[in-house]
């Protein structure tokens, strides 16, 4: 065959491949958003070039430490912001192209089959998990940097060329910055070694890879620390002795090579089973493991290639077996995305021993190669497709993961957290947490969540203080349960100050925790002689979220109160307007505050007016809107109507109705209507002395009304017995 034709035949496999992958996760690229894809899609924080910046310096800034990857999302998030059909697309892009990159690294090594491996591949339903969810593009990514890196090193396993070596450190590196499962590659590439040569040369094959696998180790104790210090893999669901972690590994090297073989019943999240070392049926798992390592050892001789795809398999799963924390894990000891990577060794083998075979049945049945890869094709890319439907959506994944798994606690969880916010829906969500924490009883999580739904229900603000406390008490550590207990304690009356010792404690524990700061500054602002320490959180929450504009409006409120700071107030309220343009409480906020600023009467009412435009049925706005158009006698009319649209909004809103009763007064032969609306607003609210104060001058104008307006200014007196005014009618009326 010419090189022409082979070139040819490349790219024609290369395309079905291609194709094929595009085809069977077609349903994918209709997915929305799931479950913890929020941390990885880029947070406001940090979509500016700043934000670039504390990708790459700052621990913490991101889920995992993985700057490339997160600077990847930063990237794409410019180009489509949150729509995630642009995240699906390149996911699966990734994800066929890693497919293809794979067979040419297997034809670099010579290995038969290279493209069915590649197709195996790229069609294997256990794939889906980590095309289908985007949070899981950091599998795609890195296998892409790790086969490049791979096949580039291969080159130089020939070439001996620097420049070669170079590239191919480089590459490993980027692998490394995207996902740190990668840093089993150097080890992978000295088995393939032994493969080859039946030995490992010190010179040429070890000792090059001296700084690969030091980086290897660097990067994988890195990505443990984080793992353990910001997103919490450490505590009971991980207490166990190095006995429990041989088990859960020897268990874990068998499901997912079953999953590999047979991939039934997959789902989201496995049953995490219950690790037991006085079971010797448990022990079943990891002396089959040693068993079959110790066969293939034994005929190493007549055939390396079995022990080399077995000790592959085996080292690349081993950052996921249990040896290592992984948060996952609490969750579940298996999940389908870790052993992405792995698979490739036994797909290769598989895509091998099938070229053998086909090999010998080739010159008499030559139809039966393209049909086999046929209905390969349709096989896994229908198993696939079908796959992709249960990461459609956070609901149908949840669902789909409990139909499979009824006693999965995180899939009630989340569910209840996703009804929580839909009318009509509370109970069911309670509901939710309560199924959660029959199976997983000392979950903090559930027992927070449980406590913010019940604090929606009237009179169940105690029980929710106690069930979040409950969170607290079993992971003290957790900044959320602390930063949620306070939310609630600060809705319960005289208890303001716990709330603030639970955002302090909140803080103390996560210093960079952006909600605590700006509930710690909601609750200051609601302390008296705490308003300078509000300001201060509020400006603490900006640093760590720039373009928060409730954040900036707060600000606003806060500074509004103090005196000489409202030039300070309307810049933070026009901040949050540039950030957010459509919202009306800014807006509305913005209005009030250059409404007592002289010459900013026309901006004030402008703003109010913007307010009205999305909140029509605002009564608020319609009311302070009113009182700034009747400080122009020829605008009194319009204010009515807007008096009057409050007052449809809300008819029992008294300053709406002593407010009218003013505007009506100033306008000719309408004084028995405004003596009707100061009677509502006494009405509504006896109390109420300048409105008794308003009637009694309304009736003083009405011939025969006298005696009721003495009574109404002696009514002022008993309610304010200080109110200067109302004594001087007295003097004047009283007989």
């Amino acid at each position: 065959m010419s090189a022409a034709s082979a070139r040819l035949r490349s790219a024609g496999a290369a395309a079905f491949i291609v194709c094929a992958t595009f085809l069977a996760y077609l349903p994918s690229l209709t997915g929305a958003f799931i479950w913890n894809d929020s941390d990885y899609v880029t947070a406001p924080s940090l979509r500016s070039f700043a934000g670039l910046g504390r990708i790459w310096t700052e621990i913490g800034a991101t889920q995992q430490y993985y700057p490339l990857l997160h600077s990847a999302f930063w990237i794409q998030h410019r180009l489509w912001g949150d729509n995630p059909l642009g995240y699906h697309i390149v996911t699966l892009t990734l994800h066929a192209g890693g497919a293809v990159l794979f067979a040419f690294v297997l034809r670099r090594l010579a290995v038969p089959g290279a493209w069915l491996a590649a197709l195996l591949f790229a069609l294997h339903p256990v794939h889906v998990e980590s095309v289908a969810w985007i949070t899981e593009q950091k599998n795609t990514f890195s296998l892409v940097f790790y086969l490049a890196a791979a096949r580039c090193y291969l080159d130089f396993d020939e070439t001996r060329r620097p420049r070669t070596y170079a590239a191919a450190l480089v590459l490993f590196v980027l692998s490394l910055l995207c996902k740190t499962v990668t840093a089993t590659l150097p080890a992978a590439l000295l088995v393939v070694f032994w493969w080859k040569r039946g030995r490992i040369r010190w010179r040429e094959d070890a000792r090059p890879l001296i700084p690969w696998l030091a980086l290897g180790a660097a990067a994988g104790v890195l990505s443990s620390w984080v793992e353990k210090r910001y997103i919490g893999a450490q505590g009971a669901d991980f207490d166990l002795s190095f006995l429990g972690r041989v088990l859960v590994a020897g268990r874990a090297v068998w499901f997912y090579a079953g999953k590999l073989a047979w991939p039934a019943d997959l789902n989201f999240v496995y049953r995490r089973w219950i690790v037991d070392t006085a079971d010797p049926w448990q022990w079943l798992f990891p002396l089959a493991t040693a068993g079959v390592a110790a066969a293939l050892w034994a005929v190493r001789r007549r055939a390396r290639a079995p022990l080399a795809v077995f000790l592959i398999f085996l080292g690349t799963l081993f950052p996921v077996l249990g040896f290592v924390n992984l948060f996952g894990a609490s969750y579940s000891w298996v999940w389908d995305h870790w052993q992405y990577l792995a698979d490739l060794a036994p797909l290769a083998l598989a895509a091998a021993a099938i070229a053998s075979v086909w090999s010998r049945v080739a010159p008499r049945a030559p139809w039966l190669g393209p049909a086999f890869v046929a209905a390969l094709s349709l096989l896994l890319g229908g198993l696939a497709w079908r796959h992709c439907s249960m990461f459609s959506d956070d609901q149908t994944l949840y669902r789909s993961t409990m139909a499979r798994n009824p006693d999965c606690w995180l899939a009630h969880n989340n569910l209840g957290v996703l009804l929580v916010d839909v009318p009509g829906r509370l109970p069911e969500a309670i509901s939710e947490f309560e199924e959660a924490l029959r199976v997983s009883p000392n979950d903090a999580r559930s027992h927070r969540n449980r406590g913010k739904a019940l604090a929606r229900i009237p009179g169940r603000l105690t029980e929710a203080i106690s069930e979040i406390g409950e969170a607290v008490r079993i992971n003290p550590a957790d900044p959320e349960s602390h930063n949620d207990l306070g939310n609630v304690l600060s809705k319960a009356p005289g208890r303001l100050t716990e709330a603030v010792a639970q955002y302090r404690e909140a803080l103390r524990i996560k210093p960079g925790y952006a909600a605590a700061h700006y509930n710690l500054g909601l609750a200051l602002a609601n302390m008296p002689g705490h308003l300078d320490d509000a300001v201060s959180e509020y400006r603490a929450t900006l640093q760590l979220t720039p373009n928060d504009p409730e954040a900036h409006n707060n600000l606003g409120i806060a500074l509004a109160r103090i005196p000489g700071r409202l030039t300070d107030a309307v810049s933070e309220y026009e901040a949050a307007l540039r950030i957010k343009p459509d919202y009306p409480e800014a807006h509305f906020n913005l209005g009030i505050a250059l409404a007592n600023i002289p010459g900013r009467m026309p901006d004030a009412i402008a703003h109010l007016r913007e307010t009205l435009r999305m909140k029509p049925d605002d009564p608020e706005a319609h009311n302070s809107l009113a009182i700034l158009l009747a400080h122009d006698p020829g605008r009194l009319a319009e204010a009515v109507e807007h008096y009057e649209a409050a007052l449809r909004l809300r008819p029992e809103y008294a300053e709406a109705h002593f407010n009218l009763g003013c505007a009506l007064g100033a306008i000719p032969g309408r004084m028995p209507d405004a003596v009707a609306q100061f009677e509502d607003a006494v009405k509504l609210r006896p109390d109420y002395a300048e409105a008794h104060f308003n009637l009694g001058l309304a009736l003083a104008r009405i011939p025969g009304r006298v005696p009721e307006a003495v009574a109404q200014f002696e009514e002022v007196l008993r309610i304010r017995p200080d109110f200067l005014p109302a004594r001087q009618m007295l003097d004047r009326f009283r007989p």
